[in-house]
């Protein structure tokens, strides 16, 4: 049986907003297609009626929720810092808020092995929102700071596609310094296109 992260038992007063950092792990552990409604209630300590009654819609209302939290969470440390900072702060900003969020690339971006497995079909909508968006916001930082748009679009997406190939590498390779390499070449090149 797979074991989890240390989880405190939740008690039955804890938030829907309490569980949904404990389902994203079971997510990324299981998969969302292999995340049993048994494994979940051993990761979050309660009950199918309780998680019932936080997440009504079952497990589709529980990755629509934990795709929704990871999403949020990256407006606030990423995109926002993308548009509202100067280029070369909102950058680094970006690079500091990746290394955290995926613990140095020892933790599997879900939104991106959703992308590759059948919960596209269920979540396609938010899948592409969210890398459409990191896309977006980087190569308009980028247009910002002087890199011509058709360059922006390019070194924007292979930014990301690169951070997501890093994480993967990474994890196949169980080391996390191939991760913090591929940040800091990504980050220098990112630099270098800013005017």
């Amino acid at each position: 049986m797979a074991s989890y992260a240390p989880f405190p038992a939740l008690s039955q007063s804890e938030s829907r907003q309490a569980l949904i950092p404990v389902l994203a792990e079971v997510f990324r552990l299981h998969g969302y297609a292999g995340a049993s409604l048994s494994q979940i209630t051993q990761a979050t300590g309660m009950g199918k009626g309780s998680l019932y009654h936080h997440f009504p819609g079952g497990k589709a209302d529980m990755m629509a929720a934990v795709l929704a939290h990871i999403s949020h969470w990256f407006e606030q440390a990423m995109f926002t810092p993308l548009e509202s900072l100067p280029p070369a702060q909102g950058i680094a900003a970006m690079f500091a808020a990746s290394d955290d969020y995926f613990r140095s690339g020892q933790r599997v971006c879900l939104i991106g092995a959703a992308a590759l497995d059948e919960t596209r079909e269920s979540f396609g909508a938010e899948i592409t929102a969210y890398f459409g968006r990191w896309v977006a916001c980087l190569a308009a930082c980028l247009e910002r700071g002087g890199c011509p748009a058709h360059a922006a679009q390019a070194v924007a997406r292979d930014v990301v596609l690169s951070i997501q190939g890093a994480l993967t590498l990474s994890q196949a390779l169980e080391d996390p310094q191939v991760f913090t390499e591929a940040l800091h070449r990504l980050r220098q090149r990112c630099d270098a296109v800013l005017g």
